[in-house]
């Protein structure tokens, strides 16, 4: 099979499977689709979150393997943690890695969890998390300092911050001109519009639905792109998602229930001072560390403690799931538990205030960690899949794939270009290919 010279990776953060609703309506996506290939269903990883996503999407690892078991860093008592935004985190070879080694050029926008990576032309996600730091600054040390420059200086306007859809209306056009000026091989590019937007007004709010409208011409000047510099018969795209979403009513605060049973205790300024048992968010589930996690005494009373909160009445817990039951699915082998939300329900790490907190609709947006909707749940959960669709060289025109795992993808996209991408948990999804 011949390799494609170039392949171009478009990532729309929070798209589902049940978008292809609307995609199949819409004239770029409607040509991709009806022109390559797509996957009815894709199973992600759990926890579904941005940063584990995309790090199985480029290695065809599982959490627990590549090591990125969370958007964040643990870090208790932070009630705004670090994300894992350097390459460094990621414990086995990447998309990219395997690019350059075989002398491909590369490079990557907003793509989660390059930070530091050896990418050719690399503008990576971070944002400045400290009293002393701002985004030039972060950017600029940890990317490729001449490329973001350029990029800023050119479209840099276009900006207003994180904001949509001003952020991936800069992006795109940071695209078209690495498209045009810089004709990478290997191209990451990563959307959070419909991501953005789920968040702050709902799973199906109009807000949501213009956003793919908005992804719907981003595609078209992608492709146009590649038709103005004459590659386009050379390139193979490739268009996916990373988790859906789903929309909630309230807020669990596991760390108050620790609190309370003695398990996290505070300073006199309500500050985090020691703690036995904390509960570390993803959203839609989250994992239970032990500062003694050999100890059999302790694991069982916090076993206890959530069992009993579980049956207590509606705690919005769906399940429990013991260190072996969260391993078997992928997640992190540090955790002693994980907690699985409800539909409706997802967790905060707060350790004062309330165990519950209904979401008030006037202060999303205002207030921190409040949002509509969201992700992080079990990929396992109905109704709860996202896309993917490739066209292109060998890529089967007009096919359909039933199911496909989010861990495929790895060495799928290694295949696309001409590469192998070994000893993954994965497989390549052959029934792409002519």
């Amino acid at each position: 099979m011949t390799s494609s010279k170039y392949l171009i990776v478009l990532s729309f953060d929070a798209m589902s499977s049940e978008d292809y609703h609307y995609m199949k309506d819409l004239p770029n996506f409607k040509f991709i689709l009806n022109n390559g290939t797509h996957i009815e269903k894709v199973t992600s990883v759990y926890p579904t979150l941005t940063y584990p996503a995309h790090t199985s999407i480029i290695t065809g690892m599982l959490p627990k393997n590549h090591g990125i078991v969370n958007n964040t860093l643990f870090q208790p008592g932070r009630m705004s943690p670090d994300w894992h935004w350097y390459r460094k985190y990621v414990k086995c070879p990447t998309l990219y890695d395997l690019a350059k080694e075989n002398g491909l050029k590369t490079a990557a926008l907003l793509w989660p969890v390059t930070a530091g990576a050896n990418i050719d032309y690399n503008l990576p996600e971070i944002w400045p998390n400290k009293w002393y730091e701002n985004q030039a600054l972060v950017s600029l040390l940890s990317g490729a300092p001449c490329y973001i420059l350029k990029l800023n200086d050119k479209f840099g306007k276009l900006r207003k911050g994180i904001s949509q859809p001003f952020l991936d209306d800069f992006i795109l056009q940071s695209t078209l001109y690495t498209i045009k000026k810089k004709k990478p091989n290997l191209l990451l590019v990563h959307f959070t519009d419909v991501d953005t937007n789920r968040h702050l007004f709902g799973y199906n709010a109009k807000e949501s639905i213009d956003a793919i409208h908005r992804h719907d011409f981003r595609l078209g000047e992608i492709l146009k792109a590649t038709k103005d510099i004459g590659i386009y018969e050379d390139t193979t795209f490739v268009i996916l998602g990373d988790h859906s979403a789903l929309d909630e009513h309230t807020i669990i605060n596991i760390n108050v229930l620790f609190k309370e049973k003695g398990l996290i205790t505070l300073d006199s300024n309500g500050r985090l001072k020691d703690w036995e048992a904390y509960f570390s968010s993803c959203d839609g589930s989250g994992y239970v560390y032990l500062k003694n996690p050999h100890n059999s005494h302790l694991i069982k009373k916090v076993e206890d403690i959530l069992l009993n909160f579980i049956k207590s009445g509606d705690s919005g817990i769906e399940a429990l799931l013991n260190k072996d039951q969260a391993i078997s699915l992928g997640a992190n082998d540090k955790c002693s538990f994980m907690l699985e939300a409800k539909k409706g329900y997802y967790f905060l790490e707060k350790y004062t205030g309330s165990i519950f907190e209904k979401i008030d609709e006037s202060l999303i947006g205002v207030k921190k960690h409040y949002t509509m909707a969201t992700h992080g749940y079990s990929p396992l959960k109905p109704n709860y899949s996202t896309i993917f669709t490739a066209m292109g060289r060998n890529i089967k025109k007009g096919g359909v794939i039933k199911e496909a795992n989010i861990v495929d993808e790895g060495p799928t996209l290694a295949k696309i270009i001409g590469i192998s991408m070994k000893n993954t948990d994965g497989k390549v999804i052959d029934d792409l290919f002519i």
